[in-house]
């Protein structure tokens, strides 16, 4: 029987990077990596309503800068960035630490698993049927012109007495090529017959034209940033 493996940390290094960047000696890795995760975490909880796809770390000394990326930016930075003012307090007190907070504006959520998954459980809370959710939420995904999608459901679905998994899939999703960008994200539902778990898939496209063109790029020592940051606070 064939091993699972998870397809971000399995193309990190390759076509993505690490949602932590931040070098650490051994007697302070652990304590970082666990700062990162108690940051993450709270932020999730924090925004459960702002459509948040990813949360990145990085530090540079006593520097720490944290990027959220959002489907709805204004949620999160509030009227004249007075939720991330109290965002970098909260955060402050959590760590200890002072910070700065950037936040991207997610174009085409339709394309990230996060957000696909987020969906699926917070429709399956409402006692919606499983299997329209799922297959309004494909049809919607491939609209948005991904190449393919798989989403595995499994639990007490529809209320049924023995649990059970369901998976659907449209068109392919290699998980195995590595040049193909895979969106991929596991939630749980809670619901009144139990948990819920869900995965999605994404798959994106072949990145190699984007790799070539990166590389030529850094040859002509003229790469830029493809995306600013929506806002971005600054440390006082």
């Amino acid at each position: 029987m064939g091993q699972k493996v998870n397809p971000i940390g399995f193309r990190i290094g390759f076509i993505l990077k690490s949602d932590s960047n931040w070098f650490a000696s051994k007697k302070s890795y652990a304590e970082k990596l666990m700062e990162d995760e108690k940051i993450r975490s709270y932020l999730r909880t924090r925004m459960a309503k702002a459509s948040v796809s990813k949360i990145l770390i990085e530090r540079a000394g006593k520097k720490m800068t944290i990027t959220i990326q959002t489907a709805r930016p204004g949620i999160v930075i509030g009227k004249s960035g007075a939720e991330v003012d109290k965002l970098k307090g909260e955060i402050k007190k959590l760590t200890g630490k002072d910070i700065e907070i950037n936040i991207l504006e997610v174009k085409k959520p339709d394309l990230e698993a996060k957000l696909i998954a987020s969906q699926i459980a917070q429709q399956l809370r409402a006692r919606m049927p499983y299997k329209r959710v799922v297959k309004q939420l494909i049809a919607s995904v491939m609209r948005a012109g991904a190449q393919g999608i798989k989403i595995k459901v499994s639990g007490r679905l529809d209320g049924a007495e023995m649990a059970r998994a369901e998976q659907f899939r449209e068109e392919a999703v290699p998980l195995s090529t590595l040049r193909n960008d895979i969106s991929y994200a596991a939630v749980e539902s809670h619901t009144i017959y139990g948990a819920i778990g869900i995965k999605v898939w994404i798959s994106r496209g072949d990145t190699s034209s984007v790799h070539e063109k990166r590389a030529v790029d850094k040859l002509d020592k003229a790469y830029k940033p493809s995306e600013k940051p929506y806002f971005r606070s600054r440390g006082r």
